[in-house]
């Protein structure tokens, strides 16, 4: 026991303080992340909406993350990411109260649009932040500690909302919306005095892998990294939009159900992501760490058309859990490296960008295959794009960390 301790408290030390008051505001923000897990089935049970007008609403949120990825980035670099994030928590939060009053197809598409675009202007502010108040050699630390707050906020949000949503789904908008305006009050009072404080005032060199000018849409490995990134997106977002879906649907769960189950991935990641990264991030390369992620998701969905009892949801979700700790947190830290503090908020942006896309294409084309062919095609679809998004992302991850190495170590005279 005492060495498991002392594990965790070396995985968790080191951090600054600001690094972790930034996940405390995502842990209250996506403590009350209840809308976006329940809008597919909100809207086809309570609303009484088809599968594809569910998934173009669904894909319209992704159209709204898009832009709010470019902008946000785009401000982040003009403005800062204090004044981003403020803005995004605040008017966000405010935003879900109005949505709770649309009805009509086209209100509603126009409402998850805006929303989503201003809910996604955090994204890229958020990562410069976590960038700008960690060491260099504590990037991908900072990102697992941020991202186990935010699936700490995941596990809790979708249990309490299923909870809610039995009872009403009015009450799931207005939790969404109060929570997103006090972490937006937690983040003002708390960074608004943290501005210029940073670990170390010396320009990060080891980071500063491409020139100031550069712009991540001419960066042409970076480019193909990040449609990859989207095409591993596309994968993991089937939890978000489909998997609801095959659950009700198929297993007949119910809400409160599809939230408990749904919880299970955050908890699996808010306990195991921090100790893993610590771990595996000096004993494998990136690109193996990633790979491994991208199959092991492709895995989880296959295992849906091999076994029918209901105890194969627990299996893969678990699955779907170790995936995202494989991946995600290297691939942030990826993108972090190939940047510097210049043009950091558009590299930042652009990666934010390349989930956003696949918020738009990833439910649509899902409901699609869905309403054409059925759920069993779509999981053995995944599978065949998992395969194929992995041994692409091997070489690409495998080019751009030899590119990085090459900038660090000195050529001999």
């Amino acid at each position: 026991m005492k060495k498991i301790l002392l594990l965790y408290r070396n995985a968790f030390g080191g951090l600054s303080k600001p690094a972790w008051m930034m996940s405390v505001v995502m842990l209250i923000n996506r403590s009350g992340a209840m809308v976006i897990p329940f809008l597919g089935v909100y809207l086809t049970s309570e609303l009484g909406y088809t599968l594809k007008e569910t998934g173009a609403i669904l894909s319209i949120y992704g159209l709204g993350a898009v832009c709010g990825a470019f902008l946000g980035g785009w401000l982040t670099d003009k403005i800062g990411h204090f004044k981003v994030q403020f803005v995004s928590l605040v008017l966000g939060g405010a935003l879900y109260f109005l949505l709770i009053n649309l009805r009509q197809f086209e209100y509603m598409a126009a409402g998850v649009f805006i929303l989503s675009l201003v809910n996604d202007m955090l994204r890229p502010a958020n990562s410069v932040s976590i960038a700008y108040y960690s060491r260099p050699e504590n990037v991908t630390r900072a990102f697992s500690l941020n991202r186990m707050a935010i699936n700490l906020g995941f596990s809790i949000g979708p249990a309490i909302g299923g909870l809610v949503a039995a009872i009403s789904y009015k009450w799931l908008f207005i939790a969404d919306g109060a929570t997103c305006i006090a972490a937006g009050i937690f983040f003002f009072f708390y960074f608004r005095s943290q501005q210029g404080h940073k670990p170390g005032t010396k320009k990060d060199k080891e980071t500063a892998d491409i020139p100031p000018s550069r712009s991540p849409y001419r960066d042409g490995w970076f480019m193909l990294f990040i449609i990859l990134c989207s095409f591993y997106a596309m994968l993991f977002f089937q939890l978000f939009s489909t998997l609801p879906l095959y659950y009700k649907q198929v297993h007949v769960l119910s809400e409160s159900k599809i939230g408990l189950l749904m919880a299970l991935n955050g908890l699996i990641v808010f306990s195991l992501e921090m100790i893993s990264v610590y771990l595996l991030g000096n004993r494998f390369s990136k690109s193996v760490l990633i790979v491994g992620g991208t199959l092991i998701l492709g895995l989880s969905f296959v295992l849906l058309n091999l076994h029918a009892h209901v105890s194969i949801l627990f299996v893969s979700m678990a699955l779907l859990s170790i995936s995202e700790i494989l991946a995600m947190p290297f691939m942030a830290t990826i993108t972090v490296e190939r940047s510097d503090e210049s043009n950091r908020g558009s590299y930042m942006g652009l990666y934010t960008i390349s989930y956003a896309v696949a918020h738009v294409i990833a439910p649509y084309l899902g409901t699609t295959i869905i309403a054409d062919y059925g759920f069993e095609m779509l999981w053995w679809a995944t599978g065949g794009l998992a395969i194929f998004t992995s041994v692409a992302l091997y070489f690409v991850v495998h080019q751009l960390e030899r590119q990085r190495y090459a900038r660090q170590v000195p050529v001999a005279s």
